[in-house]
């Protein structure tokens, strides 16, 4: 392919070569077991304790200790949800909402055949959360309250603090895990501020390598383990650590902290760009979100009668990268979960594309998609079934 223009950050992101020279020696030199005694082991046994003191700093936890490695995103999940309801075997009640990641939303939904009862939270049409519906589910018998920090399709960002006071208020006793995937290296977090009790990230979504991830429990937070067996990561999770990956998500944590500013001012701009010059150029196309706040990279526009799925194909031809929703859902034929309960109508909810940034994506790059999107809307609308609605689009726009 003699162009990429990547637009799908949201499901991955390349790995930063500054993370990549950080991990080599790990790989080459450094390979001992970190948890073996001999001086040969101690160089991978202080990188583990570094890389956590990077992720630490990253969630802005009290202590390191409050940190465990995971594998992923979904794993740190399963973890923190599994381990609060393990914990509190006599409450039954869980509350989530309805535009969670399937990572979230299929394990609640294989808790409710196990006899969990589970309320899911709506959202308004920017996708903005209930928080009068979330505040009135919270009673005596709720465990966990889960919430994501970050939409994954949408970008929207919900209000982890004021949730945190509601459901202090209601309930002290209830813990709250957010997955903060989408929010890492994108957004200041600070977790005690925010007053949660657990946080799960993956770090490829911040330019570190694929299959590793990390969970933030409070210290005031029991829960049991996953993955049993050994004495790593202090009992909550079993298996020889994997030094080279955290060492990269410890390295990469390091670099989103100290980009965050570009990442939230110059990503920003460019996604606005983007952004106000399809919404100006493209006749038919919608912003799903509205007013909502959301992370500075990501954006989410409906094609109102035409297939997403074509738009995506014409674009991959041109080397353009982008998606319909969300990696793990990609190729289904259903409409998004996260836009059905927005309420986007079925005229744009088929046609819907997600486009995420980088601290990677250039202005070129931008110009590029922004010429190239008008000539493929028009060539799909033009073999369209829905003239006669696209033609009254038309004259609204004039």
């Amino acid at each position: 392919m003699e162009k990429l223009i990547y637009l799908d950050n949201n499901a991955t992101t390349c790995v930063d070569e500054k993370v990549i020279e950080e991990m080599l020696p790990f790989f080459k030199t450094e390979y001992a077991n970190p948890s073996s005694m001999y001086e040969f082991a101690k160089p991978a046994g202080r990188a583990l304790k570094e890389a956590r003191v990077k992720i630490r700093d990253l969630f802005n936890a009290a202590n390191e200790k409050e940190i465990i490695f995971t594998s992923c995103g979904s794993e740190s999940a399963n973890q923190a949800i599994r381990g609060v309801l393990n914990m509190n075997k006599n409450k039954r009640h869980i509350i989530t909402t309805k535009v969670e990641h399937p990572a979230v939303l299929n394990l609640y939904q294989a808790l409710e055949k196990q006899g969990y009862s589970v309320d899911y939270i709506g959202v308004n049409s920017n996708g903005e959360l209930d928080l009068e519906q979330l505040a009135s589910s919270i009673n005596s018998d709720t465990a966990l309250v889960s919430v994501m920090y970050a939409n994954n399709e949408t970008g929207v960002i919900y209000p982890i603090e004021k949730i945190s006071e509601i459901i202090k208020t209601k309930n002290p006793n209830t813990k709250f895990f957010v997955d903060g995937v989408q929010a890492a290296g994108k957004i200041p977090i600070d977790v005690q501020q925010l007053g949660v009790d657990l946080m799960g990230i993956s770090g490829h979504k911040f330019h570190a390598p694929k299959g590793v991830g990390a969970l933030y429990i409070n210290s005031k937070t029991v829960i049991t383990p996953l993955i049993i067996g050994g004495h790593q990561e202090r009992g909550l999770r079993a298996g020889t650590e994997n030094v080279p990956f955290i060492v990269g998500m410890g390295k990469a944590a390091e670099l989103a902290i100290d980009n965050l500013k570009y990442e939230m001012t110059e990503v920003k701009r460019l996604r606005d760009k983007l952004e106000a010059n399809i919404l100006k150029n493209v006749f038919n196309a919608r912003l799903n979100t509205g007013v909502a706040n959301r992370v500075p990279n990501t954006t989410n526009i409906g094609f109102e009668y035409i297939e997403g799925e074509l738009i995506l194909l014409h674009l991959s031809d041109l080397g353009i990268c982008a998606s319909s929703g969300s990696a793990c859902t990609s190729g289904s034929l259903e409409p998004s979960h996260v836009l059905r309960a927005m309420g986007v109508p079925f005229t744009a909810i088929h046609g819907s594309i997600r486009f995420s940034l980088s601290k990677f994506t250039t202005e070129s790059e931008i110009d590029y998609v922004t010429a190239s999107l008008p000539a493929i809307v028009d060539k799909l609308t033009n073999l369209s079934p829905f003239q006669t609605e696209l033609e009254a689009l038309r004259n609204l726009k004039k």
